[in-house]
């Protein structure tokens, strides 16, 4: 392609990032707000997109302010070459741990910041004594969104497969499953047949309130059923349900792992077979390069691995 002065007559860089924020908030107010200009200003600055690609980039609706489609080809094309323009001007080619004093936002669920949270802190503590880390709870369905909204800087949890072009993603890896219980609760002889599995009430986790999961697929399958009596949000308050009533909860191994040896649960095998869950690290494209970022995703992995080899 050949480039001339000429192609980028009344086309500013300040114009084309109003247009990006523009179209992620969808709301002249909102995105004044984000710009830290004044409304007056970002209504001009729209005047002048409509203006300079011949469209009406945003229109009115009854759901709000909805992008066209000659927008959204833009915010394909835009969104990526900016971020290339702002990493070569501002991201940093090297990064040193030791005398950084970033700020970090890691989104994981809560078992993962179970996992390997405490692990990462002390690493972070000893390597990185000035770096600052925010955890966010984050759960599979969430991720896109998350990082689309500068929620978060990265993810580690069991994201749903696929996602939007500029979502990067690694396996970690993949994780099975074990049954814990409290034995002063239940009395289970191991191994944990079928017939115990689904004579005793069980306890879920789930981020959308659903009682039924891959567990449940795989029972139907040999007909047979399990009452799921709870289901709840966060792993976080499994044992100290399981201290009081007479369950079972099947759970990724490095949670049963931690659960056992904090709440004095036992772990058992569950008596039918179960398809591993895949933990991954997500992160944005435009942030690929960026040393700091790459810093951090090897201490995340370097703590997985870690774990994994106990």
């Amino acid at each position: 392609m050949n480039i001339t002065e000429r192609d980028f007559r009344g086309v500013d860089l300040n114009l084309l990032v109003t247009l990006l924020v523009l179209l992620r908030e969808r709301s002249v107010t909102r995105a004044a707000e984000k710009l830290h200009l004044g409304q007056p200003a970002v209504s001009g600055a729209l005047s002048r997109l409509r203006e300079l690609f011949d469209d009406p980039i945003l229109v009115r609706t009854a759901q709000g302010m909805s992008p066209t489609v000659k927008a959204l080809q833009l915010e394909a094309e835009l969104l990526p070459a900016l971020g290339k323009i702002h990493s070569a001007l501002f991201e940093p080619s090297t990064f040193d741990p030791v005398t950084s004093e970033g700020v970090f936002t890691v989104g994981m669920s809560d078992w993962v910041e179970v996992w390997l949270g405490p692990r990462l802190i002390a690493k972070l503590h000893q390597q990185a004594p000035s770096i600052r880390l925010a955890i966010k709870s984050v759960d599979p369905f969430q991720g896109p969104s998350m990082l689309e909204q500068n929620g978060m800087d990265l993810g580690v949890s069991c994201f749903m497969d696929g996602g939007p072009a500029w979502m990067l993603r690694k396996r970690l890896c993949s994780m099975g499953f074990l049954c814990v219980y409290d034995p002063a609760q239940l009395t289970i002889t191991e191994p944990l047949t079928l017939e115990q599995y689904v004579s005793h009430p069980h306890l879920m986790v789930t981020y959308k309130g659903a009682f039924e999961s891959n567990v449940d697929v795989a029972l139907a399958e040999m007909g047979l059923r399990r009452t799921v009596q709870f289901a709840l949000p966060r792993f976080s308050t499994l044992p100290p349900i399981l201290k009081r009533i007479p369950a079972l909860a099947t759970v990724p191994k490095v949670v049963a792992s931690c659960m056992c040896a904090a709440s004095g649960l036992r772990a058992t095998a569950p008596p039918l077979s179960l398809a591993d869950t895949s933990v991954d690290l997500v992160w944005r494209a435009t942030r690929d390069k960026d040393p700091a970022l790459r810093w951090l995703m090897t201490v995340i992995e370097e703590c997985l691995q870690e774990t994994m080899a106990l």
